[in-house]
């Protein structure tokens, strides 16, 4: 952030770094990272599940059961791809695979508050009125 006495004040939302003046989105930009982190539907979900704690395959499929077996495995891929789970085998017939949140992925839980509190003051518009 610009110090106040210095150049111009800060304004929310608008990070006083170049990586934000772009005309067009980048990978490299912290708010594009975040979105790609957090794509897919049933994602926030599974975070939210890890947000309370480890979990196995079985104990996610238990909490979101409308959640297919596939789409499952592919957010658990992603987000362990993306830094926000860790997965861990271990040993012993059937073979478990326990999840956690990294370091990473917790600090989700403040962004996943921040849209819930967004979306619950936002109010869409009433559908128009047919002419």
């Amino acid at each position: 952030m610009t110090h106040q006495t210095v150049g111009h004040p800060a304004r929310p939302g608008l990070p006083d770094d170049p990586r934000a003046n772009v005309t067009e989105p980048t990978p490299s930009c912290p708010v594009e990272i975040t979105l790609a982190a957090l794509h897919g539907r049933w994602t926030t979900l599974v975070i939210r599940e890890f947000l309370q704690g480890d979990r196995t395959f079985t104990e996610l499929r238990r909490a979101l059961p409308a959640l297919s077996d596939k789409v499952l495995s592919d957010r658990l891929a992603h987000l362990t791809e993306a830094g926000v789970l860790d997965r861990r085998r271990h040993p012993g017939w059937p073979p478990r695979v326990h999840y956690t949140l990294t370091p990473h992925g917790r600090r989700l839980g403040p962004v996943l508050q921040a849209l819930w509190d967004w979306g619950t003051q936002h109010q869409p518009l009433p559908p128009a009125e047919p002419q």
